[in-house]
């Protein structure tokens, strides 16, 4: 979709002419290249059935299972980039300069921070400079990490806790485990006390690595309630001493550890248990967006052969790239990500969302975020993220002068068109799109977006304004992330590419919701996943692995994955549907509600939405999180006053709240019975620490049902 266009006609051709030809001289031979590339075919169903199995066209004849000759396993992946790059910065963190109180509008005070290792829930900061780890260097401190483990009596093939942050200590500590054949357990840093106990139990942990804030605000309180637990390894330095546990469990710095493990007779004593390909590396939590967290089960075999999948898709991959991470490690995304770089020797700063822009609401004014510091070459995203930057730069946008949104607009809406031809536009982007950029720190080339769809306004945007391209995947945690990924090239929205040279995808009929390999003009079913990367199940739980894995006549594993979806003549797959989103109706129709979300969240009006609709009921209804300075404008425009929580409650801004969504419902072509017919508003915005979204900002519908039921009544009841 374009931006709106008020403009003198003549100046908008002397625009296009002068962009046109200093593009066409400097970019000639890219046109053809883009232009062909865009037309090649991405995937082909290697049996000519409309259902699959889809291969990508490189893939046909065999799928991928590792990047190396001989690195099979985790522990040889990370041996094999130390040994070719010694001495290349591997993990990086900024250095905390100082801690200020800032006093908002509001009154609140709000601690602003200047960097370092330490992730500091409750404070917000001014940074310093990053502090690098050669791979040499993390070598051997995760090698000392797992003998000092193996001291402290972890044995192998035993499984070991990790509830930490996003830091370096968390992939040294990982690496650690799969040098010594640890089985690591990951949970979310934001798990509640008793899904954190549920994953500790019933994976018999004995021994635990997080943080020290983790540790004293969440972990020790559940202590009692796991009993099996005597060791708990804190990654940060201070304090050394850990008065007031209960009896029979010792907590110690994970620096004494190290120093423990890197003894002569702990060295000698501690010979490494080489894993084998097959062996469990991780049992990775899920989110619990559909009910109790799920462990599943990923082999070292499993992780090889989803990054050897995800890697092929990133161009020119190599050491001279500089990748940040800051969502959750616990997220087969991020994980995932952080060891593809691994494995091509790329650098790692950390980070986190509250300190990652000049803007962020940990960094004190004037100071610099981490992507100004770092300029990452690499990075991925959740759509939360990228439709919030959206929405934040286009409100600037409306607030520019007449000459400077003009300029713009033009540029942005010219871009577009060059983009949907396969063409780059060199000028705009020095001239008009490298502040926005710069946001980003100004150096990103590939932007990979992942763990839920990504809005096509959204897509298109980051395109345009951030001139690197945007690589949509489609991976579960069940298939180690791998799935999709559409080529960097591939500027069309609503896809997620064609499958990985690691897997294949076919589509399985599913009647009731009227989806049938045989439609027409495009093939649609719910989407299987096979090859080496599908993992090996869900952690003592055989009745939904029953129902969710399938094994083939020859031996491979395919995991049904709820979505629906269907393939286009490129072979590129698009996420249509999802069958526990879709509702049917009292008078027969079926709402997905997923898409119905998709489609409104667009709106600049909301921050966030769920729709809901009950089966006895002929209408849907929403809870909206409003944007804050959208709403309160709104209410300014109609003399509403009051604070942010009194606009939520007022019935008349519900009322205007709904008008709008309807009108951006109806531009967005949504049905009448898809349409909110009544709505909630949320003064509080939904966060992973609210437990109503998982870290990857998916909503937990059980979780929003329980806490707006009240609301769900009065909507149905009439009140």
């Amino acid at each position: 979709m374009k931006l709106k266009e008020d403009l003198n006609p003549l100046l908008l051709l002397l625009f296009h002419l002068m962009v046109w030809i200093y593009t066409f001289i400097t970019f000639l031979p890219s046109y053809v290249l883009s232009w062909e590339r865009a037309k090649r075919a991405k995937a082909r169903s290697v049996l000519g059935r409309p259902e699959g199995p889809y291969r990508a066209v490189s893939a046909t004849k065999r799928l991928l299972t590792s990047l190396h000759p001989g690195v099979d396993t985790l522990d040889k992946m990370f041996e094999y980039a130390a040994t070719k790059f010694p001495h290349r910065d591997c993990l990086g963190t900024r250095e905390v300069i100082c801690e200020e109180d800032e006093r908002q509008s509001n009154g609140k005070v709000f601690k602003k921070v200047k960097s370092n290792a330490e992730s500091v829930v409750t404070e917000a900061v001014v940074l310093g400079e990053y502090r690098w780890l050669s791979y040499k260097e993390v070598l051997t401190a995760a090698s000392q990490l797992g003998s000092g483990l193996a001291s402290l009596g972890q044995r192998p093939k035993n499984n070991i806790a990790m509830f930490c942050e996003t830091r370096a200590e968390w992939i040294i500590a990982a690496q650690a485990c799969f040098m010594y054949n640890f089985r690591l357990v990951t949970l979310y840093s934001t798990l509640g006390g008793p899904a954190i106990a549920h994953g500790l139990n019933e994976t018999q942990v004995t021994h635990v690595i997080t943080s020290r804030e983790l540790l004293e605000t969440r972990l020790k309180a559940i202590l009692i309630e796991v009993p099996r637990l005597q060791h708990i390894i804190v990654v940060d330095n201070t304090p050394t001493s850990w008065p007031g546990f209960p009896r029979g469990i010792s907590v110690h710095n994970m620096a004494a550890v190290e120093k423990l493990g890197a003894k002569p007779e702990n060295v000698k004593n501690n010979d490494k248990t080489k894993p084998l390909p097959s062996d469990i590396a991780v049992i990775m939590y899920t989110s619990g967006s559909t009910g109790i967290p799920k462990g599943v089960m990923i082999s070292h075999s499993n992780i090889i052969a989803g990054i050897t999948g995800m890697a092929e898709r990133i161009p020119n991959l190599c050491e001279e790239d500089t990748y940040i991470g800051y969502l959750p490690l616990a997220h087969v995304l991020e994980l995932s990500a952080e060891l593809v770089c691994v494995s091509h020797g790329c650098r790692i700063g950390y980070s986190s969302p509250q300190t990652l822009a000049d803007q962020s609401t940990k960094i004190k004014k004037g100071s610099k975020g981490d992507t100004s510091v770092l300029q990452p070459t690499l990075m991925a995203a959740v759509p939360e993220i990228m439709d919030r930057i959206y929405k934040n730069v286009m409100t600037k946008v409306e607030e520019m002068n007449c000459v400077q949104r003009t300029l713009f607009i033009l540029a942005y809406n010219y871009k577009l068109e060059q983009l949907a031809k396969g063409y780059s536009t060199p000028l705009c982007d020095k001239l008009v799109f490298k502040k926005v950029r710069s946001l980003l720190g100004g150096q990103t080339r590939v932007l990979l977006s992942g763990g839920a769809p990504l809005s096509a306004a959204t897509q298109r945007f980051m395109n345009v304004c951030f001139c690197c391209p945007v690589g949509q995947g489609y991976g579960l945690t069940e298939t180690c992330g791998a799935g999709t990924i559409s080529e960097l090239w591939d500027y069309s929205t609503g896809r997620v590419g064609g499958p990985l040279v690691c897997c294949e995808i076919k589509l399985k009929d599913w009647v009731e919701g009227g989806y049938r390999s045989t439609d027409k003009p495009h093939p649609r079913g719910e989407i299987l996943v096979g090859g080496p990367n599908v993992t090996m199940g869900y952690y003592k739980n055989e009745a939904k692995n029953h129902e969710d894995f399938l094994v083939d006549e020859n031996g491979q594993r395919w995991f049904c994955t709820g979505d629906i979806g269907e393939f286009q003549e490129d072979g590129c797959l698009k996420i249509i549907d999802r069958k526990k989103d879709l509702v049917k109706l009292q008078a027969g129709e079926y709402v997905s509600l997923g898409k119905v979300e998709a489609m409104l969240k667009n709106c600049s009006l909301v921050d966030n939405i769920c729709a809901y609709a009950n089966s006895d009921e002929t209408y849907v209804i929403g809870f909206v999180v409003p944007n804050q300075k959208q709403l309160l404008t709104l209410a300014d425009q109609y003399g509403i006053r009051g604070s942010l929580e009194d606009l939520c409650n007022n019935k008349a801004m519900e009322e205007l709240v709904l008008k709008i969504i309807t009108e951006a419902a109806l531009a967005a072509q949504l049905e009448r019975f898809e349409m909110p017919r009544k709505i909630r508003l949320s003064p509080d915005p939904w966060t992973p620490e609210t437990g109503l979204v998982t870290d990857a900002f998916k909503l937990k519908r059980k979780e929003l049902k329980t806490h707006y039921q009240d609301d769900i009544e009065r909507m149905y009841g009439g009140k």
